[in-house]
């Protein structure tokens, strides 16, 4: 399975989910194809718009390069959902979890000039890049929080609210989230997900 197609379904599901039961809540896609969007585009597409809330969806994954075998090596007992917020990178591995999803930003042409010579493995950059968001960090740790109950009362192993500087997130001017829905290195978390 591929993030992008998992991640697609999710959000034309639950866009279709809020049409139909908040009618007075308009729903904007950053994409409804499958298509590479920009991450700076993404937030610029909900700024334009002059959202309430970002909501990014993702789907996790716990494999790494195992230097001693030469080869990726996944954990496949690892699972659950967590959502995190623009927040500092608390911790070592936030740290890790927020290069490699800002690892992306490396497919995008001109990277360095829309994100101010943002390095994905930098840790100054990201400090600097969590700032942006401090005004809407209570926010978007409420409905975090709100989403993380909701996936725990449907069944799903909470991994909790978590805070790191994803590239996504940065340039959001609303309160933002970004889920990882669960695990495709974990055979049966990538068939729920399917």
């Amino acid at each position: 399975s591929k993030e992008k197609d998992i991640a697609l379904k999710i959000a034309l599901k639950l866009g279709k989910y809020i049409e139909e039961n908040f009618p007075n809540v308009k729903v904007i896609y950053t994409r409804d194809k499958d298509v590479f969007v920009e991450l700076h585009e993404r937030a610029a597409i909900a700024n334009n718009a002059k959202a309430d809330l970002f909501i990014c969806i993702h789907a996790n994954s716990a494999c790494y390069f195992d230097k001693k075998k030469k080869k990726e090596a996944c954990n496949k007992a690892t699972h659950g959902a967590e959502t995190w917020v623009m927040g500092l990178n608390k911790s070592e591995e936030n740290l890790e979890v927020s290069k490699r999803e800002n690892e992306v930003v490396l497919l995008e042409k001109d990277y360095n000039k829309q994100y101010d010579g943002f390095d994905p493995s930098s840790p100054e950059a990201n400090i600097i890049f969590s700032l942006y968001q401090n005004a809407f960090l209570d926010q978007s740790l409420k409905m975090a929080s709100y989403i993380q109950q909701e996936l725990s009362k449907n069944g799903r192993f909470n991994r909790g609210v978590k805070q790191a500087g994803f590239l996504v997130l940065y340039k959001t001017s609303m309160p933002s989230i970004l889920i990882e829905t669960g695990f495709l290195s974990n055979p049966d978390e990538e068939r729920y997900l399917n």
